[in-house]
Formats: C-alpha cells, sequence, structure tokens
C-alpha cells in the first residue's frame, strides 16, 4: 500500500496532477491523501484591512476548505472506479511547507505529486515558487507534473547527474521501484563543460550506478556544453524523453537544471514530469 499526498489550491493544473497520479499508479493499491493548505492573504490594495480575529479568520477559511474539498471528491467520483485507490482529504490552516513536512511523517508519505504553473514568462522562475518550496524544503519525493503534461506510461526517464556523489541505497531503491513499475528504460547524462574526462571518484561513482540498475535498460550519454538547462533541454528531445529523475541531495546540480533556466527555448519545465528523490 502507497501513500501519496497531493496538494491541491482547486485549480485544473492540480486536477491534471491528481490525475496523472491516479494513472501513474493504476494498478498500485494507494491511499491518495488530498491537501488543501490555506494561508492569510496578503492585502495587495494598499487599504487598511478591516480586522478580523485570527481564529474567526481560520476558522472561516477551513469551513471553505472542507466544502471545496467534497466538491473535489465528487468529481473524482465521477471517474472510472478502481477498487485499489482510496482518497481522502484534509483541510489545514498556515504555511505551506511547515504543514506538508508535519502530514509526510505523520502520514508515512512515500510520494507527493504537485501541479506545477510556470510563471508567465520562461525567463522566470519556471516551475512555481510552491512547488520550489516543497522540493527543496520538504524531505520526502516529489513529483512534479506541469499542467501541459497528460499521462502516457514514461518509456524513456532521463537521469542528469554529475557523478560527483555517491547516492543511497534508499534513493537508488526509490528510482528503481518506479523504473520498474512502468518497465521504464534509464537514460543516463553527463553533462561536461569543455569536455573533459570524469575523475576516478565519478568514473566509481557511474559504475555503481550501472550496476545497480543492470537488470533495467540503461544507457549513459554525455553532453558538452557550459549551460546545464540547455544541454538537459536538448538531450530530452533528442531522447523525447517521458521523465526526468533528480536527487535532491545534489541541490546545487538541482537548482541549476530547475530553477534557472535562461534562455527561451528552455520547454522541458513545461512539458516532462520531474521525479526529485529525497532520502
Amino acid at each position: 500500500m502507497k501513500n501519496i499526498m497531493i496538494p491541491t489550491d482547486f485549480s485544473e493544473n492540480a486536477w491534471n496532477a491528481l490525475l496523472y497520479g491516479i494513472s501513474f499508479f493504476e494498478k498500485t493499491h494507494c491511499v491518495f491523501h488530498i491537501v488543501h493548505v490555506s494561508s492569510m492573504n496578503t492585502n495587495a490594495s494598499g487599504e487598511t484591512p478591516m480586522y478580523i480575529s485570527p481564529e474567526i479568520l481560520e476558522d472561516s477559511l477551513l469551513k471553505e476548505s472542507i466544502g471545496k474539498l467534497k466538491e473535489l471528491l465528487e468529481r473524482i467520483q465521477q471517474l472510472p472506479l478502481n477498487p485499489k485507490h482510496k482518497f481522502e482529504t484534509v483541510a489545514l490552516y498556515g504555511f505551506l511547507t511547515d504543514h506538508l513536512k508535519k502530514e509526510a511523517k505523520e502520514r508515512e508519505i512515500d510520494l507527493i505529486i504537485m501541479g506545477t504553473k510556470g510563471a508567465s514568462g520562461l525567463k522566470s522562475v519556471s516551475i512555481g515558487s510552491n512547488t520550489g518550496n516543497v522540493i527543496t524544503k520538504v524531505p520526502c519525493t516529489v513529483l512534479a507534473v506541469p499542467e501541459n503534461s497528460t499521462y502516457h506510461r514514461p518509456v524513456e526517464v532521463g537521469f542528469p547527474s554529475d557523478f560527483q556523489l555517491k547516492y543511497n541505497v534508499k534513493i537508488l531503491d526509490t528510482i528503481r521501484d518506479l523504473i520498474t513499475l512502468k518497465k521504464s528504460s534509464l537514460r543516463f547524462l553527463y553533462i561536461s563543460a569543455k569536455g573533459e574526462e570524469l575523475s576516478e571518484q565519478q568514473q566509481k561513482n557511474k559504475q555503481i550506478l550501472a550496476d545497480y540498475f543492470k537488470d533495467i535498460e540503461q544507457s549513459f550519454h554525455m553532453i558538452t556544453g557550459k549551460k546545464i538547462d540547455a544541454a538537459v533541454q536538448c538531450f530530452a528531445e533528442s531522447r523525447n524523453l517521458d521523465m526526468l529523475v533528480m536527487v535532491a541531495k545534489n541541490l546545487n546540480f538541482l537548482e541549476r537544471i530547475l530553477f534557472r533556466p535562461t534562455v527561451e527555448k528552455i520547454s522541458y519545465h513545461t512539458k516532462i514530469p520531474f521525479l526529485v528523490v529525497h532520502e
């Protein structure tokens, strides 16, 4: 039985992430924990807001959230019934990442699935601030599903790595379980700034990955280029990737791929789901 958490803001983007998760785990016994976290909106008009006590405000927002979650469950019930799936809802008030950390621990969550809605310009932060915060601050594996992504079996999964770190078994187990579940192929990508060879330690880490995933169809690729995001874009297009896997432990490398798109041609953020694995 897997415990899957899906944060929602009741947008179509969040609904798309939910549909993706339901389809991805169609043959797996799952409990989907649908969580909505209400936070106090800042007053953008510049006018002095009418004072409302925090208790009354929280109670009002929670009642509204509970009502919307009930409507969401009714919408889910219109989908084809899958007896392997169970849905639970949670309405909370406060800071998103704080609550998700707590809920993930208490509910023994295996995976968080979130929709990503990028900024209007791809030169801006294009994965979305909420999703970015959850990826970097909540110690749980996250599957980020772009708003323009629809589910199909991930045949080709890309795994960009600089081979600088030795990943622990828990990280590799998580990746292998999802790869095996979908009978996917794993394509490792090393991006070299100047075409330099791997160091001895990088060679060892690369071999560990090759050995660990020896029972899965795999291949290793190298692209020379200074711009990591552009290199990932080129690789994603050339291999027609269905998903990208990253490891949160390698935060600097992760941020250069997910949070710093520098050219308008970077479109993998808007199409390809990202699996970010935590220890």
